[in-house]
């Protein structure tokens, strides 16, 4: 595994989210809600020609009185051999193993997000 891929450090709080200092002197911050819609998972990305079941936990509501809906967390965190998470969702999600690899892709910095453009 390339060292851009691989955690130094790995800091996890269940309502905030994660943060991950990586070995190549990277730093990334993924919020819950962010990472709530982000999930790689076969249901949410719409693997095997199924419709994407994506959530938008993480974008403003689009009506002005939108239905309460509690706020996304993290209910266990769990390690996946050495390349990967799995995080079950208080929504009731549990099917997401998040890789470091997909970690490091969907990092929102500034740097990755130039570099994305690129």
């Amino acid at each position: 595994m390339s060292t851009i891929y691989e955690p130094e450090h790995i800091a996890i709080s269940k309502s905030k989210g994660i943060r991950i200092d990586w070995k190549d002197g990277h730093h990334s911050e993924y919020n819950c809600a962010y990472l709530r819609d982000e999930c790689p998972c076969a249901s949410c990305t719409g693997a095997h020609g199924t419709k994407p079941e994506k959530t938008s936990y993480s974008q403003p509501p689009k009506d002005l009185f939108p239905m309460y809906k509690p706020t996304i967390r993290m209910s266990e965190v769990e390690p996946v051999g050495n390349y990967a998470i799995r995080i079950l969702w208080n929504d009731g999600h549990n099917t997401g193993i998040y890789s470091f690899e997909h970690f490091r892709r969907i990092c929102q910095c500034a740097e990755c997000q130039n570099n994305s453009k690129e």
